[in-house]
């Protein structure tokens, strides 16, 4: 007997999205109520999953989906950062003047498919939730039909982005084809390692999710699409697709390919390396601000990636940590980002802030905060997150990977430090609009003072996730 309590926040979500597309075609000008009905329907969907938690593994279709402690947290943090997403984009995109039925409908669709990808355990099911989360980031990153540059990024990321799943569905038929299953589960008891085919699945499929993630090799995508996107969509593109693939990653590597771990391991590794290399050293010369936060994200993917390429419970424990933590920091960084607005156009450009401290210091203050705690600068939350990381690759001896992390994290801090030194010590630009955003305000003081105070109780994610065990 299913337990449909299990899927209500999906099930729930789904049935919202139905209703909303019906609502805003027959309802002229229902924007404004589309978009307040979108929230409160994550709202609900959050109240859902709490209220109706297990704190023990449960399979329903067939064992194609599984609710555990890691699905829990992660569609706990999908959800809340579709919330955060939604509650500081209104003003925006009223702004810019795409005010649509379909911005929030799309959002919502774009996290249904990631609470799909989070709990599969199936490849299908799992594909099934990779393209109906990307469908939507595609018109999500063309919806600003006004500006050439959005159209432009929605046409980029589709191309790459149908590339990628062209291969990673190739992977999942190798995989198919030498296990004779597509559950991973079963998988799992089928191979062997021995068997070279699966290490060749494995590999396509890597490199599937590792473009989702924007991970290099496959990252040639994230700075265009990241300047060409309206900035709501930009911060979304940061924070909530990496939380599902991140736990695909987990789901993938630990549970059908665990028995494979030698083999896939050097792949992890150098993605690692190579993300948190290119990711520090390529945003040094950038000057728009979303195209440096895109290579920082690609710095910061490796970092998390690094955790999962120790093999460890720890390992598995600090990436999510420190997805957890970068989402928050990210969330903070473009909440500042939303308030540099004069005479309705919005700015975006390092020298956009000079001298900012002069006319807005309070905005400047968590501007430094985030930057600080991005740059990995104790006591900030930024800075245990990595110490989380490190602690995890020392302790399976893995010297190389730990020092080029730290080398990686001392040339991401000059770029961070130059945005600091243009607020603080350059001549000020004209003063920036009042912001009014109650939402807006509320979740950039929020992020603040989580990242000033973590240092307070710095095992408190720790304490969430030890019971997210796969090894």
């Amino acid at each position: 007997m299913i337990s449909y309590n299990l899927i209500l926040p999906e099930i729930f979500i789904s049935l919202s999205i139905m209703f909303l597309l019906i609502f805003g075609v027959f309802k002229k000008n229902s924007s404004k109520i589309v978009y307040n009905l979108s929230t409160i329907s994550l709202i609900i969907g959050l109240g859902l999953l709490l209220v109706f938690s297990e704190t023990y593994d449960n399979y329903l279709f067939l064992n194609s989906y599984k609710i555990d402690n890691l699905s829990f947290f992660m569609k706990l943090l999908t959800i809340l950062s579709g919330i955060s997403v939604l509650l500081i984009s209104y003003n925006y995109i009223e702004k810019i003047k795409i005010i649509k039925i379909e911005y929030p409908i799309l959002i919502l669709s774009a996290i249904l498919g990631m609470l799909v990808m989070i709990s599969s355990n199936d490849l299908m099911v799992f594909y099934m939730g990779l393209e109906l989360q990307s469908l939507p980031l595609y018109v999500l990153a063309a919806i600003n039909t006004n500006n050439v540059k959005s159209s432009e990024a929605g046409l980029k990321y589709f191309v790459l982005s149908a590339l990628s799943s062209g291969l990673l569905l190739y992977g999942c038929s190798l995989i198919y084809g030498f296990s004779g299953s597509t559950n991973f589960d079963v998988i799992s008891s089928n191979i062997g390692s021995e068997e070279f085919g699966n290490i060749f699945g494995i590999i396509f499929i890597l490199v599937g999710l590792s473009f989702k993630i924007s991970a290099v090799p496959f990252h040639m995508w994230a700075p265009d699409v990241y300047e060409g996107s309206p900035t709501t969509i930009t911060l979304f593109f940061s924070l909530v697709p990496k939380i599902a693939a991140l736990t695909v990653f987990i789901r993938f590597l630990y549970v059908p390919f665990i028995d494979l771990f030698e083999q896939w391991q050097s792949i992890i590794v150098f993605i690692s390396i190579a993300s948190m290399l290119l990711g520090s050293f390529a945003a040094i010369g950038q000057t728009n601000i979303k195209r440096l936060i895109a290579y920082s994200s690609i710095g910061h993917i490796g970092y998390a990636l690094a955790g999962l390429a120790v093999g460890t419970n720890l390992g598995i424990q600090s990436s999510i940590a420190y997805i957890t933590i970068y989402l928050i920091m990210n969330l903070g960084f473009f909440s500042c980002l939303l308030m540099l607005k004069r005479n309705d156009v919005y700015y975006e450009t390092i020298n956009d802030l000079s001298g900012l401290s002069k006319n807005h210091p309070i905005i400047s203050l968590c501007f430094l905060i985030q930057l600080f705690s991005l740059a990995g600068i104790p006591p900030l939350a930024g800075f245990f997150a990595k110490f989380y990381i490190f602690i995890a690759v020392i302790e399976q001896s893995m010297y190389f990977l730990a020092i080029v992390g730290l080398l990686a994290t001392v040339v991401s801090a000059f770029y961070y430090l130059r945005i600091i030194k243009v607020i603080y010590f350059d001549k000020p630009n004209d003063e920036f609009d009042r912001f009014n955003s109650l939402s807006l305000k509320l979740i950039l003081s929020i992020t603040t003072i989580i990242l000033v105070l973590y240092f307070i109780y710095p095992g408190f994610l720790f304490k969430i996730v030890e019971n997210i065990t796969f090894v």
